[in-house]
Protein backbone atom coordinates (compact mmCIF):
# COMPACT_ATOMS: atom_id res chain seq x y z
CA UNK A 1 0.00 0.00 0.00
CA UNK A 2 2.92 2.44 1.14
CA UNK A 3 4.29 1.64 -2.44
CA UNK A 4 1.58 2.08 -4.24
CA UNK A 5 0.66 5.45 -2.55
CA UNK A 6 4.24 6.86 -3.60
CA UNK A 7 4.20 5.89 -6.84
CA UNK A 8 0.83 7.74 -7.04
CA UNK A 9 2.37 11.03 -5.26
CA UNK A 10 5.10 10.65 -7.99
CA UNK A 11 2.92 10.52 -10.87
CA UNK A 12 1.17 13.23 -9.51
CA UNK A 13 4.08 15.48 -9.49
CA UNK A 14 5.57 14.43 -12.43
CA UNK A 15 2.12 15.53 -14.07
CA UNK A 16 2.15 19.08 -11.82
CA UNK A 17 6.03 19.51 -13.30
CA UNK A 18 4.20 19.22 -16.81
CA UNK A 19 2.00 21.99 -15.56
CA UNK A 20 4.30 24.51 -14.31
CA UNK A 21 6.55 24.03 -16.97
CA UNK A 22 4.22 24.82 -19.75
CA UNK A 23 3.30 27.87 -17.47
CA UNK A 24 6.85 29.16 -17.51
CA UNK A 25 7.11 31.32 -20.13
CA UNK A 26 9.46 34.47 -21.27
CA UNK A 27 8.80 38.01 -20.87
CA UNK A 28 8.44 38.02 -24.24
CA UNK A 29 5.26 35.63 -25.17
CA UNK A 30 5.46 35.78 -28.61
CA UNK A 31 8.58 33.77 -28.93
CA UNK A 32 7.36 30.00 -30.50
CA UNK A 33 7.53 26.77 -29.23
CA UNK A 34 11.27 25.31 -30.18
CA UNK A 35 12.65 21.79 -30.68
CA UNK A 36 15.58 19.93 -29.55
CA UNK A 37 16.58 16.86 -31.61
CA UNK A 38 19.40 14.75 -30.08
CA UNK A 39 20.90 12.03 -31.37
CA UNK A 40 23.17 10.28 -29.34
CA UNK A 41 25.69 7.23 -29.65
CA UNK A 42 26.48 5.31 -26.34
CA UNK A 43 29.38 2.76 -25.21
CA UNK A 44 27.93 1.80 -21.50
CA UNK A 45 30.99 0.67 -19.63
CA UNK A 46 31.64 -2.81 -19.55
CA UNK A 47 34.00 -5.71 -17.60
CA UNK A 48 36.97 -3.09 -17.83
CA UNK A 49 34.73 -0.24 -16.67
CA UNK A 50 35.59 2.12 -19.63
CA UNK A 51 32.61 3.89 -21.70
CA UNK A 52 31.87 6.93 -24.03
CA UNK A 53 29.50 8.85 -25.98
CA UNK A 54 29.00 10.79 -29.14
CA UNK A 55 26.21 13.01 -29.59
CA UNK A 56 24.55 15.67 -32.62
CA UNK A 57 22.20 18.29 -31.73
CA UNK A 58 20.16 20.50 -33.54
CA UNK A 59 17.80 23.18 -32.09
CA UNK A 60 15.09 25.36 -33.49
CA UNK A 61 13.55 28.73 -33.08
CA UNK A 62 10.09 27.10 -33.60
CA UNK A 63 8.45 23.95 -33.58
CA UNK A 64 11.12 22.08 -36.46
CA UNK A 65 11.40 24.96 -38.53
CA UNK A 66 13.99 28.61 -37.68
CA UNK A 67 16.97 25.97 -37.40
CA UNK A 68 19.65 28.17 -35.49
CA UNK A 69 21.95 26.00 -33.33
CA UNK A 70 24.13 22.88 -33.39
CA UNK A 71 26.24 20.89 -30.70
CA UNK A 72 28.79 17.99 -31.63
CA UNK A 73 30.16 16.71 -28.91
CA UNK A 74 32.03 13.12 -27.33
CA UNK A 75 33.79 12.19 -24.40
CA UNK A 76 34.84 9.26 -22.41
CA UNK A 77 34.15 7.79 -19.05
CA UNK A 78 35.11 5.38 -16.26
CA UNK A 79 32.80 3.35 -14.11
CA UNK A 80 34.13 3.83 -10.68
CA UNK A 81 31.48 1.07 -9.58
CA UNK A 82 27.69 1.25 -10.21
CA UNK A 83 26.81 4.17 -8.48
CA UNK A 84 29.96 6.46 -8.94
CA UNK A 85 30.89 7.25 -12.44
CA UNK A 86 33.65 9.85 -14.13
CA UNK A 87 34.16 11.53 -17.60
CA UNK A 88 35.63 14.15 -19.58
CA UNK A 89 34.25 15.12 -22.78
CA UNK A 90 34.32 18.23 -25.55
CA UNK A 91 31.94 19.81 -28.10
CA UNK A 92 31.60 22.14 -30.45
CA UNK A 93 28.62 24.56 -30.30
CA UNK A 94 27.39 27.00 -33.15
CA UNK A 95 24.65 29.64 -33.28
CA UNK A 96 23.21 31.40 -36.22
CA UNK A 97 20.70 33.86 -37.14
CA UNK A 98 18.15 31.56 -37.99
CA UNK A 99 16.88 34.54 -40.73
CA UNK A 100 20.38 34.00 -42.82
CA UNK A 101 22.45 30.82 -42.00
CA UNK A 102 24.23 32.04 -45.17
CA UNK A 103 26.25 34.44 -42.94
CA UNK A 104 27.65 31.56 -40.87
CA UNK A 105 27.62 31.37 -36.95
CA UNK A 106 27.04 34.03 -35.25
CA UNK A 107 29.35 32.47 -32.52
CA UNK A 108 31.40 29.30 -31.89
CA UNK A 109 32.42 27.86 -28.06
CA UNK A 110 34.32 25.04 -27.68
CA UNK A 111 34.10 23.62 -24.63
CA UNK A 112 36.13 20.81 -22.56
CA UNK A 113 34.60 19.48 -18.95
CA UNK A 114 34.82 17.51 -15.97
CA UNK A 115 31.93 15.20 -14.63
CA UNK A 116 31.05 13.37 -12.02
CA UNK A 117 27.89 11.44 -11.73
CA UNK A 118 26.14 9.79 -8.73
CA UNK A 119 23.39 7.46 -9.29
CA UNK A 120 20.58 5.53 -6.42
CA UNK A 121 18.37 2.89 -7.14
CA UNK A 122 15.53 3.14 -4.65
CA UNK A 123 13.68 0.07 -6.08
CA UNK A 124 11.28 2.19 -8.30
CA UNK A 125 12.48 5.48 -8.07
CA UNK A 126 16.18 5.97 -9.57
CA UNK A 127 17.93 9.29 -9.05
CA UNK A 128 21.47 10.71 -10.99
CA UNK A 129 22.97 13.75 -9.25
CA UNK A 130 25.19 15.39 -11.78
CA UNK A 131 27.91 17.94 -11.43
CA UNK A 132 29.61 19.44 -13.93
CA UNK A 133 32.82 22.31 -14.16
CA UNK A 134 33.09 23.35 -18.21
CA UNK A 135 35.53 25.60 -19.30
CA UNK A 136 34.52 27.38 -22.83
CA UNK A 137 36.20 29.40 -25.07
CA UNK A 138 34.32 31.59 -27.64
CA UNK A 139 34.83 33.60 -30.98
CA UNK A 140 32.20 35.87 -31.58
CA UNK A 141 31.62 37.00 -35.68
CA UNK A 142 33.14 40.74 -34.43
CA UNK A 143 36.75 38.59 -34.05
CA UNK A 144 36.54 39.20 -30.08
CA UNK A 145 37.21 35.77 -28.31
CA UNK A 146 36.19 35.81 -24.66
CA UNK A 147 36.68 32.35 -21.95
CA UNK A 148 34.53 31.62 -19.57
CA UNK A 149 34.25 28.90 -16.71
CA UNK A 150 30.72 27.03 -15.61
CA UNK A 151 29.42 25.00 -13.22
CA UNK A 152 26.46 22.81 -13.65
CA UNK A 153 24.74 20.70 -11.17
CA UNK A 154 21.58 18.44 -12.40
CA UNK A 155 19.14 16.05 -10.41
CA UNK A 156 17.16 13.68 -12.90
CA UNK A 157 14.94 11.33 -11.61
CA UNK A 158 13.62 8.71 -13.91
CA UNK A 159 10.12 6.09 -12.88
CA UNK A 160 9.99 3.12 -14.99
CA UNK A 161 5.82 1.99 -15.68
CA UNK A 162 5.74 -1.65 -16.46
CA UNK A 163 8.98 -2.96 -14.55
CA UNK A 164 10.71 -1.91 -11.59
CA UNK A 165 14.38 -1.48 -13.50
CA UNK A 166 14.80 0.06 -17.14
CA UNK A 167 15.51 -2.77 -19.12
CA UNK A 168 14.18 -4.26 -22.24
CA UNK A 169 10.68 -3.19 -23.66
CA UNK A 170 10.30 -0.31 -20.31
CA UNK A 171 8.57 2.56 -20.46
CA UNK A 172 9.54 5.38 -18.44
CA UNK A 173 9.13 8.97 -17.09
CA UNK A 174 12.22 11.47 -16.39
CA UNK A 175 12.24 14.48 -14.91
CA UNK A 176 14.74 16.97 -14.06
CA UNK A 177 16.06 20.12 -13.07
CA UNK A 178 19.63 21.85 -13.99
CA UNK A 179 21.32 24.96 -12.56
CA UNK A 180 23.99 26.63 -14.36
CA UNK A 181 26.42 29.06 -12.39
CA UNK A 182 28.93 31.37 -13.43
CA UNK A 183 32.02 31.59 -10.41
CA UNK A 184 33.22 34.84 -11.71
CA UNK A 185 28.87 36.73 -12.02
CA UNK A 186 26.15 37.01 -12.78
CA UNK A 187 26.17 33.86 -9.97
CA UNK A 188 22.90 31.95 -11.58
CA UNK A 189 23.07 32.23 -15.10
CA UNK A 190 20.69 29.98 -16.04
CA UNK A 191 18.03 26.90 -15.34
CA UNK A 192 16.71 23.77 -16.83
CA UNK A 193 13.31 22.25 -15.85
CA UNK A 194 12.30 18.83 -18.18
CA UNK A 195 9.49 16.34 -17.89
CA UNK A 196 9.54 13.24 -20.77
CA UNK A 197 8.42 9.69 -20.91
CA UNK A 198 10.68 7.32 -22.90
CA UNK A 199 10.91 3.29 -23.53
CA UNK A 200 13.62 1.58 -24.06
CA UNK A 201 12.99 -1.02 -27.06
CA UNK A 202 16.06 -3.55 -25.86
CA UNK A 203 19.96 -3.44 -24.81
CA UNK A 204 20.25 -0.74 -27.65
CA UNK A 205 17.59 1.81 -28.78
CA UNK A 206 15.88 4.29 -26.45
CA UNK A 207 13.56 7.36 -27.53
CA UNK A 208 12.38 10.17 -25.10
CA UNK A 209 10.22 12.97 -25.75
CA UNK A 210 9.54 15.85 -23.30
CA UNK A 211 9.18 19.83 -22.40
CA UNK A 212 12.05 21.71 -21.52
CA UNK A 213 11.72 25.65 -20.22
CA UNK A 214 15.16 27.09 -20.22
CA UNK A 215 15.59 30.35 -18.03
CA UNK A 216 18.43 32.63 -18.59
CA UNK A 217 18.88 35.43 -15.83
CA UNK A 218 20.50 38.74 -16.21
CA UNK A 219 21.68 40.21 -13.08
CA UNK A 220 20.27 43.35 -10.90
CA UNK A 221 22.29 46.47 -11.81
CA UNK A 222 22.48 50.29 -10.31
CA UNK A 223 24.14 52.73 -12.83
CA UNK A 224 23.85 56.42 -12.78
CA UNK A 225 21.24 56.18 -10.43
CA UNK A 226 19.49 53.74 -12.51
CA UNK A 227 18.06 50.70 -10.96
CA UNK A 228 17.30 47.61 -13.12
CA UNK A 229 15.56 44.47 -11.62
CA UNK A 230 16.97 41.17 -12.58
CA UNK A 231 15.89 40.06 -15.97
CA UNK A 232 14.76 36.59 -16.90
CA UNK A 233 14.20 35.35 -20.38
CA UNK A 234 12.29 31.51 -20.97
CA UNK A 235 11.36 29.46 -23.66
CA UNK A 236 9.90 26.33 -23.87
CA UNK A 237 11.24 23.58 -26.43
CA UNK A 238 9.65 19.77 -27.35
CA UNK A 239 12.80 17.23 -26.95
CA UNK A 240 13.11 14.60 -28.93
CA UNK A 241 16.15 12.34 -28.31
CA UNK A 242 16.84 9.27 -29.91
CA UNK A 243 19.99 6.83 -28.13
CA UNK A 244 21.63 3.91 -29.68
CA UNK A 245 24.08 2.06 -27.38
CA UNK A 246 26.73 -0.45 -28.73
CA UNK A 247 26.32 -3.56 -26.98
CA UNK A 248 28.63 -4.83 -23.96
CA UNK A 249 28.60 -8.03 -22.10
CA UNK A 250 27.89 -6.48 -18.75
CA UNK A 251 23.95 -5.79 -19.20
CA UNK A 252 23.32 -4.17 -15.44
CA UNK A 253 20.55 -1.37 -15.19
CA UNK A 254 21.56 1.43 -17.33
CA UNK A 255 19.76 5.07 -16.95
CA UNK A 256 18.54 6.65 -20.08
CA UNK A 257 20.06 10.38 -19.09
CA UNK A 258 20.69 12.51 -21.49
CA UNK A 259 24.48 13.36 -21.98
CA UNK A 260 23.23 17.27 -22.96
Amino acid sequence: MRRSLAFCLVISFFIGTISRTLAQTSLTPATPLGSWLIATVQLPAGDKKWGGFAELQARSNGTFSQYFYNELKAGVSYDLDKNFSLMVAGGRYATYDYQDLSAGPLNTEKRIWEQLIINQYLTRLKFEHRYRIEQRWFTYRDGTTPYRNRVRYRLNMFVPLNNRTITDKTAFLSLYDEIFVNPLGPTFERNRLYAGVGYQFDQRWIIQLGLINQTNYNPATFESGVFTPQLATGKNNIVVGLTYRLKRSKNSEKLPSQPD
